[in-house]
């Protein structure tokens, strides 16, 4: 349930197995943005003004992966599943050489999507990402076996909205250096606490986790030979910069940038740096007028 009006205009679109919201921003070479577990298109809030400035066409989807409000009890929401989804989404809305822009969750399932179904994809930004082995990080190795616990999510959901959880490492700490703002917290929390088909979703997708995914991903990233920038973030507790040089090694054309100051939330911590990334990476030409 995203709620930045910097984020564009909202639609939706029909997919095969559900509907999906979006936003979108600016004209030219699209810019898909892939967001993880617990948040949504928010998360890109600061960063989409000025990728949209720059001359591109930035799409934020809200991803059903806990914080959305269209619920999609059709849908497969395994990390392979919603690979496929992604990919779908790339197809309904026609889009082509397209620059997926990808953070923690929505990094594993960008991956999988590189190795699996990249057709539509010319390069790819990942941001600290679960990667490897590290699906999930050990912080929160434990949400798969809690979601098969009946009521497990319902009580994880209002925990984390109280403000000592969300701010310690097992709600949203470890993931952004100076805490998340109300609003956004209210955008990614409320939609799981209110709704038991969004948590159904999230439930499925938690049971599919599984490190087999990542890893079986990795195997094929070789054969990705476009661009892929690791914008990480040095300090990051849960996904170590030394992930990101285990990424490079397997994919032909990667390049290691590290952010400053940061943890996994880069667009939340530093999004003026990532957005300068974005647009340098992809070589937009300047926007004269506002996205």
């Amino acid at each position: 349930m995203a709620v930045s009006s910097g984020l564009g205009v909202e639609y939706e679109v029909e997919l095969s197995t559900g509907r999906l919201r979006y936003r979108e921003r600016g004209q030219g070479p699209p810019v898909v943005f892939v967001h993880g577990l617990l948040a949504n298109a928010d998360l890109w809030r600061s960063v989409v003004p000025g990728v949209a400035a720059a001359g591109l066409r930035c799409v934020a989807p809200d991803w059903p992966l806990g914080a959305h409000e269209l619920a999609v009890p059709g849908m497969d929401l395994s990390p392979p599943g919603m690979a496929t989804v992604i990919a779908e989404f790339l197809e309904r809305l026609d889009l082509h050489e397209v620059t997926l822009v990808a953070n923690d969750t929505g990094g594993a399932l960008t991956q999988i999507l590189m190795a699996r179904s990249p057709e539509r994809v010319a390069r790819v930004v990942l941001t600290p990402s679960d990667s490897l082995e590290r699906l999930f990080p050990p912080m929160f190795a434990l949400l798969p076996a809690l979601a098969r616990v009946p009521g497990g999510l319902w009580l994880m959901t209002r925990a984390v909205r109280l403000p000592w959880v969300a701010q310690a490492p097992i709600g949203f700490g470890w993931l952004t250096k100076r805490g998340l703002p109300a609003m956004v917290l209210r955008s990614f929390l409320t939609s799981s606490c209110r709704s038991p088909a969004v948590r159904a979703d999230m439930g499925r997708f938690l049971r599919g986790v599984d490190k087999r995914h990542t890893l079986a991903a990795a195997e094929g990233l070789h054969r990705f030979d476009r661009p892929v920038l690791l914008a990480w973030a040095i300090e990051d507790r849960l996904f170590p910069i030394a992930l990101a040089h285990r990424l490079a090694e397997r994919l032909p054309q990667a390049r290691i940038i590290g952010i400053s100051d940061a943890y996994t939330f880069v667009p939340e911590d530093q999004p003026e740096a990532l957005t300068r990334l974005i647009v340098e990476f992809v070589g937009a030409p300047a926007a004269s007028q506002p996205g």
